[in-house]
């Protein structure tokens, strides 16, 4: 008689990668959400001053940022080594905080115009003449809410 024999090659079944691309999207969809893109590209170098009294802003949807500092060593030639005043993602003087700050009022909502805030973010080298005269520009215009951006001081 003949004997029969039965192949046990079976070796290990192959993965079920069906839901694999539901998985792919589902977090692809995820960080899309949850990421926000950067509002403006910076021109001016900040580092900014050491503060014992920081406190963190709530909701930074509102916030307009003054950024100051010495132009970024790719802009030297153009705007030289004194430090500048860069509101958005164009580099202005003392005189156009104004036409900003109506500017950032009339984007948003009334509401949202209200509780707008604005944050001079500055170089810790930067002279306070220069924060003073931004200051004043401010008020003219009617931005009383101001927010200095500052890094918290190492705690010894």
């Amino acid at each position: 008689m003949a004997r029969f024999k039965q192949k046990n090659d079976k070796g290990t079944p192959a993965l079920n990668m069906g839901s694999m691309s539901d998985i792919i999207f589902m977090l692809l969809f995820f960080f899309m959400v949850i990421t926000t893109m950067r509002e403006s590209s910076l021109f001016v170098k900040i580092t900014p001053p050491k503060g014992s009294e920081v406190t963190k802003l709530e909701k930074k949807s509102l916030v307009s940022y003054i950024n100051i500092g010495v132009p970024m060593d790719a802009y030297t030639a153009k705007y030289g080594t004194e430090p500048r005043i860069q509101l958005d993602d164009q580099i202005a003087d003392v005189a156009d905080i104004r036409q900003f700050v109506e500017f950032e009022k009339t984007s948003r909502s009334e509401e949202e115009s209200k509780l707008l805030t604005f944050a001079i973010k500055a170089d810790g080298k930067v002279k306070m003449g220069m924060i003073s005269d931004i200051k004043q520009e401010l008020r003219a215009a009617s931005a009383l809410k101001i927010f200095y951006n500052a890094s918290r001081e190492a705690r010894k």
